[in-house]
């Protein structure tokens, strides 16, 4: 006696739901997503966050000290806004490497997106003007332990405060162009670290007729034109010339790391 095998009857597919569309919401908030998740990137903001605050409050302490034995010359050029916000200088290193790590980890893993750059600003800017404001109150309570400390609406009080935190952000975006353009995040910080402290020391060791008026002109110097970080310069450019002068740096090398992004096809 036989038995006839018959064929089961298929499994029935699981059902599925509606397939997801891939759009510019989406794709923001995934790139929030993914920049808040990693620990690095919350880590190095948080070290420009102590930066920016701490090291102003450490200058204002100081100039709190020992201003009685400053000279007529050094009380003249001393502005106690550009005292508290001094921390900005160290501040921008975090931000700017923080930039190339962004894109620098983002191309291990053959995820770069073209809203990063957006992502990245709208993730800085509101820390940093948060960490500026901060820095300022905090150093005027500590000069004020002289009758050193205004308000911030001093003059040029709160441009430079929101100055302070604009720098910040365009610098760290010229961090992500450099890490999407090199490809390289060892080169991308290499870079940054040369273009906003190497290349303006070496301006000082030039002759004055040369340095003196190419030193306004370099990155830092043109955004800190903006904060009161380039009132030193004898050419100093004007704040909004300088910032737009940073604006611009930034965009052409955006421009050249989306070029080489879509040349890629990363």
């Amino acid at each position: 006696m036989s038995a006839v095998l018959t064929p089961a009857a298929p499994a029935p597919a699981p059902a599925r739901g509606p397939a997801l569309r891939v759009t510019q919401r989406r794709v923001l908030v995934s790139e929030v997503t993914k920049f808040r998740s990693l620990r690095s990137a919350m880590w190095t903001l948080l070290a420009a966050v102590v930066l920016m605050i701490g090291l102003g409050a450490l200058f204002c302490g100081v100039t709190a000290g020992q201003y009685h034995t400053f000279t007529w010359a050094e009380r003249a050029a001393f502005n106690p806004v550009t005292t508290s916000l001094n921390g900005v200088i160290f501040a921008v290193v975090a931000v700017g490497v923080l930039g190339v790590l962004v894109t620098g980890g983002e191309y291990s893993t053959g995820m770069i997106r073209a809203s990063l750059t957006a992502v990245f600003a709208g993730s800085i800017l509101p820390v940093s003007l948060a960490a500026s404001f901060l820095s300022f109150f905090a150093g005027q309570a500590l000069l004020s332990s002289d009758h050193l400390g205004v308000p911030v609406t001093a003059h040029d009080g709160l441009r430079s405060v929101t100055g302070a935190a604009l720098y910040v952000t365009v610098a760290g975006l010229i961090g992500v162009a450099l890490g999407a353009l090199l490809r390289h995040t060892a080169a991308g910080i290499t870079t940054f670290a040369a273009v906003f402290f190497v290349l303006p020391l070496l301006a000082t060791l030039l002759p004055a007729s040369i340095g003196d008026h190419l030193a306004p002109y370099l990155p830092s110097n043109a955004g800190g034109a903006l904060w009161g970080g380039a009132a030193h310069l004898p050419n100093a450019l004007s704040p909004w010339t300088g910032f737009a002068l940073l604006c611009g740096y930034a965009a052409v090398l955006i421009g050249a790391g989306a070029w080489r992004l879509r040349r890629s096809d990363a």
